[in-house]
Parts: structure tokens; C-alpha cells; sequence
């Protein structure tokens, strides 16, 4: 198999580092220790294993200006995205991290120690330089957001020892350092390897590409998802590994290989497509497919592309030689159903009829049940997406009812919980605001901070049923807008929120209370009561306005329900 970009050898620092093992994992047990974050864990196993070789670590000063500038080292290598580890002025004085310190590196899920920086210094970046050049400069992009609002103000360089492979716990079989991929390769005797990144599902179409792209270089294919930090909303890599493993036997005569990738993408289109070409020739490919927009982020809040279509391929067609590895470029494919085959768009005659679902026409089809056809994908990938992206009559649900104490959200509550429970199909969960305060938020006062540590635990618990496929019916005042928008951002990851503001006036609450806690309030006798000594913030966006002294229960119960209908959660027809 190849050697490494650049004519290096490959910086496996596990295999380097394994002889001293021992003696690191003590040095490391007396040294201060910076807890690393899920992207800096990410970078890190790259290090360690080599997949970003030729780094031996977290990039100094004098190496991240040459590659923000020039996307060279300051040896002249070429690299394309910084690397950084990023800390703040308080770790640094509280750690003594400085030129010459040894710092262990350690995994924020288990605190177990992985490495030990040598460091060489110490500085300040610019980040408007950095996300000028490397990133393009538009402040939609969601790298440069993470720059400004995320990564701390300084950088620590320096070389690593290692001490300990990441412990993964899913698909283990898969994750192959770049040593273990390029034997691998050369145990099946393959010399040469297309590799196709992808951080979507796989379909038809995708599998005709990288066949064709095989085939027409007599070489073999590598599919190399990334399963590291992809564009949020992504599909979670469980899903998509799921895919990758059902179409693997659609290649003919064992033609592909799946491995993981464990890369925090940056989403920074032509430098990312050219660290993308470095890490797969790391790997052991001699052939590297660059899509249309490769690693683009989309569009900005203006509806422009941050880049445009081609920029990546003509990135790394730019560095092909240097790089070692061939771009093969992303053919867009359309089904021909007359033929019952796969052709990419240029080759097809004008006027032949051609079939293609969008990715929004396919989520759509995900979300309502309806048929995807096999001509699109294969029944075990679509299997797999119905598995994990049921159907909008299938999937969970919260209707959150806030409103004055008395308002009827409590009745109207009860009521909504006996008519789903009366349709089935869900397990239907009811968090009145008594209930909760008693089980969940027993030792919780009524200042503004402990009402909103009492939301958030509602929501917390709302969201884990909601995952679930439950429908979950809460119903605490919730007073304040800022704990409401927290909830539904909460339990929205999950499945859908909807706040139905129980809109009934203080007064009649006031009127109509048989329990008499107003009156005890206005006595004084009850402290930080809502409407009497404590706000209430009227929602500004409610997905429904209910009245009691204008409609009873039933009625709005029934509103509710036809909201849900409406949304396709009930009725399956």
C-alpha cells in the first residue's frame, strides 16, 4: 500500500509511544490534566492513530499560521485546517500551562488519561484571520459561530505522547486506525481503494456511484462515513452505520469495505475536502470521491451557498500530485425506469424519463409512512430509516399547558390524558404541577431560579417520553417565557412541543378557587404567588389560546385534539 501524504511515514503515535506505555500512565497520574472536549477528543484519536499524520499534536503557533495562511506546516507539508487545542486564561493560570509543561490530556466520559502534551507554547489567535481564510469569512457559517462563541481564546501547541486508544463502545469492529485499514487492504490484496465520505444515508444511487468509480479504475471501495461531529440535524450515526451495513452486501463480490471515521467536521468546503484527502490517503486510499459542494455547510441566512458547487474539486485537484491521491469527482446519478437502471445526469439522452426523490421528499415520506419505492433504495436500508424515523402517527409527542393556578389547565389536562388513553396507540404520561413538585422538586422554594429549575425537570422528563414514542401531557404554571422556550427546546430534539396557553383571566381563577389559596395569598399567608405577588409572562407564541370562562373542557380538549390530528400524530389514514 502507498506511503502516507507527503513521502512520511505514517505518525502512528499508539504503536510509537506502546513500549512506554506504563511509564507515561504514571507520569500522567502526577501531572495537571485538561479535560477534553467531545471536538478536542475527536481531533486528539486522530493524532494518536495517525489519521491526521504528519501532526505529532496539537498545532504551535508558528505551524497554525502557516496553515490559516497558506494550509502548509511550517516544514512546508501541506495542511489545511487547524488543529488546535483551545483553553481559557483561567485554565491556563490555574494548570501553570507553559512552554516546557507536561499536561495530561484526559477524556471528559470517563476521566481516563489518553495522552501527555509536551508544551511548546502558548498564544493568542486571530480568529478573524482564521475564519477569513480558512472558513470564507461569513459569519452564518456554523465554524465560524463555533470559533467566535465556543473555542476559548488561546491555544496550547505542542507534541504528544501517547498513553491510551479511545475506548469506543459501539461498532468496534468497524473503527480501524489507518495502520489497521491499510493491512486490512493489503491482506485482501487490494491496491487500489476509492474512498467516499459520506455523513448521510446511503441509497441506490450512491451505491451505482462508487460501483461505477470502482469499476472504471479496476479498483475497490472503501465507504468511510464520519462518525465523529457532523452538521447538527444530521441522521445520528446509529442509524446511518445501520444503513452502511445493510447495503454492504449490494456490492458485487465483495467489492467494499465499511470503516469509521471519527472526525469532527468543520464543514469548511475546499480546505476541509483537502484535510479530508489527507486523512483518506492516511488511510490507505489511493482514489478519493469529491462531491458537488463537498463538505459545504448550505446556504447562509440570505439563501447563498458558502461555496460554490466545484470549489472543493478543484481544491484538491489542485494538490492531487502533492496529495498522492486521485479526486474522483461525485457524478449526480438518475434512475431510468424504462431501462430500470442507474445513469449519471450528463450521459442521459435528452427527452429519456427519468425518476429522483429529493432528500426533503424522502424525509417527508419518513415522516408521513408512505411507500418509498425500491427502485430508490433498498428494502433493508429503507427498514432501517423506518426503524429509527417512524412515522408521524408513531412518534412521540408533549402538549404543554401553562396558565394561571385555577385556570382549568389541570382539568383540561386530566381530560386530554383520558382521550388519548381512550384512542392507544401511545402511552400517555400526565406531569400535573402538584404532582411534580411533590416527586420530582420536593426541596425547590418558589424564587424565579427554583420555578425554573422546576421547568426544566419537567421538560427533561418530558423529553426522555417524548424519545420514546409517548405523548406526554405537563401542566405547571410556568410563569416566566424564558423557562418555557428552554422546555420546548428540550423536548423539541425529541419530537413535537406544543404550548397551549390556558388564557383564562386572574380573576375569574381568583373567583371561581374553592380551595381558597388566593385569598390566603392576598392574606399574606403564602409568599411569591403567581398573579398576586409574582409575574405571570403571558406566551407571545402559543401553538394554541384556550379559554375556561369561554369554551368548557370538552370543547377544548377538542381543539387540542384537532391540533394534534392536524399535525398527522393520531390518524395513520
Amino acid at each position: 500500500m502507498a506511503n502516507p501524504p507527503h513521502g512520511g511515514i505514517l505518525k502512528d503515535l499508539l504503536a510509537r509511544d506502546a513500549p512506554r506505555r506504563e511509564q507515561l500512565a504514571a507520569e500522567a497520574e502526577g501531572l495537571p490534566a485538561i479535560v477534553l472536549t467531545e471536538r478536542q477528543l475527536c481531533d486528539l484519536e486522530l493524532i494518536l492513530n495517525g489519521g491526521f499524520s504528519p501532526l505529532e499534536g496539537f498545532l504551535n503557533e508558528k505551524d497554525y499560521n502557516g496553515v490559516v495562511t497558506d494550509s502548509r506546516l511550517a516544514d512546508g507539508n501541506l495542511f489545511s485546517m487547524p488543529i488546535n487545542l483551545d483553553i481559557s486564561r483561567e485554565t491556563i493560570e490555574e494548570l501553570g500551562v507553559k512552554p516546557g509543561a507536561r499536561i495530561t490530556l484526559r477524556d471528559f466520559r470517563d476521566d481516563s488519561n489518553l495522552a501527555i502534551i509536551t508544551v511548546d507554547d502558548v498564544y493568542r489567535p486571530d480568529k478573524n484571520k482564521e475564519a477569513q481564510h480558512v472558513f470564507g469569512g461569513d459569519e452564518d457559517h456554523p465554524a465560524i459561530k463555533y470559533l467566535y462563541n465556543t473555542v476559548k481564546e488561546f491555544y496550547v501547541g505542542g507534541k504528544l505522547d501517547a498513553i491510551n486508544r479511545l475506548d469506543h463502545y459501539d461498532y468496534v469492529a468497524l473503527r480501524y486506525t489507518p495502520a489497521e485499514l491499510r493491512a486490512h487492504f493489503e491482506k485482501l490484496g487490494w491496491t487500489r481503494v476509492v474512498a467516499f465520505q459520506t455523513r448521510n444515508p446511503m441509497h441506490r444511487a450512491h451505491r451505482e456511484l462508487t460501483v461505477r468509480a470502482a469499476r472504471a479504475r479496476q479498483a475497490n471501495v472503501l465507504i468511510h462515513p464520519v462518525v465523529g461531529l457532523t452538521k447538527p440535524g444530521d441522521i445520528d450515526h446509529f442509524t446511518r452505520v445501520r444503513v452502511y451495513q445493510a447495503l454492504l452486501p449490494r456490492y458485487p463480490n465483495g467489492m467494499a469495505v465499511l470503516g469509521l471515521l471519527p472526525l469532527a467536521m468543520r464543514m469548511g468546503g475546499p480546505r476541509e475536502a483537502i484535510w479530508h484527502a489527507i486523512i483518506r490517503k492516511n488511510h490507505g486510499a489511493t482514489h478519493f470521491i469529491v462531491g458537488r459542494d463537498h463538505a459545504g455547510p448550505g446556504k447562509n441566512s440570505k439563501g447563498e451557498e458558502f461555496y460554490g458547487p466545484y470549489d472543493a474539486q478543484y481544491a484538491v485537484e489542485k494538490y492531487k500530485d502533492e496529495l498522492g491521491i486521485e479526486v474522483v469527482p461525485f457524478q449526480m446519478m438518475t434512475y431510468l425506469p424504462d431501462s430500470d437502471e442507474y445513469r449519471p445526469k450528463d450521459e442521459v439522452p435528452t427527452g429519456t424519463r427519468t425518476l429522483d426523490i429529493s432528500g426533503t421528499e424522502l424525509r417527508n415520506r419518513l415522516r408521513t409512512g408512505r411507500e418509498i419505492p425500491e427502485w430508490f433504495s433498498y428494502p433493508e436500508v429503507v427498514k432501517v430509516l423506518r426503524e429509527s424515523h417512524p412515522p408521524r402517527f408513531q412518534q412521540g409527542f408533549t402538549v404543554f399547558l401553562t396558565g394561571y393556578q385555577n385556570s382549568g389547565k389541570d382539568a383540561i389536562a386530566r381530560a386530554l390524558q383520558v382521550t388519548l388513553n381512550q384512542q392507544g396507540g401511545r402511552a400517555v404520561s400526565l406531569l400535573l404541577g402538584e404532582t411534580v413538585r411533590h416527586e420530582l422538586s420536593s426541596e425547590l422554594g418558589f424564587t424565579r431560579q427554583d420555578r425554573h429549575t422546576n421547568i426544566q425537570r419537567i421538560a427533561f422528563v418530558a423529553g426522555e417520553l417524548t424519545k420514546a414514542g409517548g405523548a406526554v401531557i405537563a401542566a405547571p404554571i410556568a410563569p416566566y417565557e424564558a423557562s418555557r422556550q428552554q422546555a420546548r427546546e428540550t423536548v423539541s430534539q425529541f419530537g413535537s412541543f406544543y404550548l397551549v396557553h390556558v388564557a383564562t383571566s386572574l380573576e375569574h381563577a381568583e373567583r371561581t378557587d374553592k380551595r381558597g389559596v388566593y385569598a390566603k395569598a392576598r392574606r399574606g399567608e403564602i409568599k411569591g404567588f403567581t398573579g398576586v405577588d409574582d409575574p405571570y409572562e403571558a406566551p407571545t407564541k402559543a401553538d394554541l389560546v384556550v379559554d375556561i370562562e369561554k369554551h368548557n373542557v370538552r370543547s377544548i380538549v377538542h381543539q387540542i385534539i384537532l391540533m394534534l390530528e392536524s399535525e398527522g400524530l393520531l390518524d395513520k389514514f
